[in-house]
């Protein structure tokens, strides 16, 4: 039996498209090992999924500013590197495939230090920094955006990102029960990612008005953020998150507002939603959603946003306006390269075996 090693994690962007590749590594008789830090979210998503070994390393965070903790990290990544190889050389795999992220670093250099080949996959724009430092450890580097994979150079290739196959299987009339909609009006999607989006759920709260005429409000907004005040309103419905009955809502959802993530950016391109995208500001982040926004824009797949641009009034104008745009928006989706890149990528896990 051949055995696979997966590793990744820091973010929900990490460990989802693992949850795609799974069922398919399964199928083709891999015995399957995961390798995280001992209290990241990817533990918690990962030790229950059935046939998967959870192995816990230390790990430390590679941060781009000052903290105090960037003295002592280093230390930890050294010791996560001990870990990784001594479990790496116990579990012999014939493959590990990285999703990023700083655990990623530790594991794939013990990797190397068995000789045993690496994939990695890099869902930004940009690579990461755990990601450039895995560069000279890996055979190969799959991308979601082409920018990506041309600053990568030769062992690059753009191939979109692994998508959960639940997700294409959403019954519309089962989330437009659940949203307490009657299919009248197009439904709304709001989605701020795992922690939610406080900026763009305020914004859209006080947009309400202006936009429940024209379509009927989903909003998911993230763990602790529902409010209280507008339980009832007519056309909207708020829930903090939701699991299995995503798919559902997502085939009941004719527009959508969201982040920048990559991740979701290719959900809502395979799915063909038109999307509105409101990037996190550079301050908050390494500025990558804007950049992955600007890539969809420029090929013509989305509209944005800024935040520091976004009123209750720019925000419900500019979703007019994408609504208004949708069919141009579909017919460019229909003719970019596929967003699912589950297939491809399967296909390199074998090739770098070879």
């Amino acid at each position: 039996m051949k055995k696979i090693v997966l590793t990744g994690g820091g973010t929900l962007g990490h460990v989802t498209p693992h949850l795609a590749l799974i069922p398919h590594l399964q199928e083709s008789g891999y015995e399957i090992h995961y390798i995280g830090t001992e209290k990241g979210m990817e533990r918690d998503k990962m030790a229950s999924v059935p046939g998967v070994t959870y192995h816990a390393v230390k790990s430390g965070k590679l941060r781009r500013y000052f903290s105090w903790q960037n003295f002592t990290d280093p230390f930890r990544v050294i010791a996560g590197a001990f870990q990784a190889s001594h479990v790496i050389g116990k579990i012999k795999p014939d493959v590990v495939f990285s999703k990023g992220g700083f655990v990623a670093v530790p594991v794939v250099f013990g990797a190397w230090v068995h000789h045993v080949p690496v994939l990695c996959h890099e869902s930004d724009l940009t690579p990461g920094l755990a990601n450039k430092l895995c560069k000279p450890f890996a055979k190969k580097i799959a991308t979601t955006f082409p920018e990506c994979a041309a600053a990568l150079g030769a062992k690059a290739e753009m191939t979109g990102t692994p998508l959960r196959p639940e997700l294409f299987r959403g019954d519309r009339a089962k989330g437009l029960a659940l949203l307490h909609f009657d299919g009248s009006k197009p439904v709304l999607l709001m989605m701020g990612g795992s922690s939610g989006a406080q900026a763009v759920n305020k914004a859209l709260r006080e947009a309400l008005p202006q936009l429940t005429g024209q379509f009927d409000v989903a909003h998911i907004c993230g763990k602790g953020n529902l409010d209280a005040s507008l339980e009832g309103t007519a056309g909207y419905t708020q829930v903090e998150f939701l699991d299995a009955d995503l798919p559902d809502v997502l085939a009941a959802a004719d527009l959508v507002l969201s982040r920048a993530g990559s991740n979701a950016l290719c959900e809502f391109q395979a799915l063909d939603k038109p999307l509105l995208l409101v990037p996190y500001p550079k301050g908050a982040s390494r500025g990558d959603q804007i950049l992955n926004a600007q890539s969809y824009e420029k090929r013509g797949l989305c509209r944005v946003l800024l935040q520091e641009n976004m009123t209750a009034d720019t925000l419900a104008e500019a979703l007019k306006k994408t609504w208004a745009d949708r069919a141009v928006l579909a017919a460019n989706v229909k003719a970019a390269p596929p967003a699912d890149g589950t297939k491809r990528v399967l296909e390199m896990i074998e090739e770098v075996q070879r």
